[in-house]
């Protein structure tokens, strides 16, 4: 598998927080960070399907699902740390910074206290996605 910028966690972070992640038995709703779009999450058993544009076109998993893997318990995630990435504008600031996820990420952190705690947490997130076994497809046949 293919892995995502290491800041796409982050996103999922404030999917969470934000609430905007809505679980079914075997898919999800994700609204992106403005309300403009609603992604749809769906698995069977390792192999994932989503419809944001990283899953889709760029074949690694992108925020919306990792948000789905994090609710799923697959990745380790700490919620109280997470809350700390509420409300952040990451379409805006994804647009901004002309999708250099790094700076868009160093920005949107630039307040937060528990900054380097949310990066620890973050590089653990990655490391076990890095380890899950997932196959990405464009969609499921159903």
């Amino acid at each position: 598998m293919k892995m995502p910028p290491a800041e796409k966690i982050l996103e999922a972070y404030t999917a969470l927080a934000d609430n905007r992640v809505i679980m079914h038995e075997d898919h999800a709703e994700v609204s992106s960070s403005d309300g403009s779009k609603t992604y749809l999450v769906q698995w069977e058993g390792n192999t994932y399907a989503s419809s944001d544009p990283a899953t889709y076109w760029q074949s690694y998993p992108g925020y919306p699902v990792i948000a789905v893997l994090i609710r799923q318990g697959r990745i380790d995630a700490d919620e109280k740390l997470m809350e700390k990435m509420k409300s952040i504008p990451w379409k805006k600031l994804n647009d901004h910074f002309k999708r250099d996820y790094r700076a868009a990420a160093s920005e949107a952190m630039k307040d937060i206290a528990e900054k380097e705690d949310i990066l620890k947490m973050a590089e653990e997130g990655n490391r076990q996605l890095s380890e899950l076994d997932l196959t990405l497809k464009r969609k499921l046949k159903k």
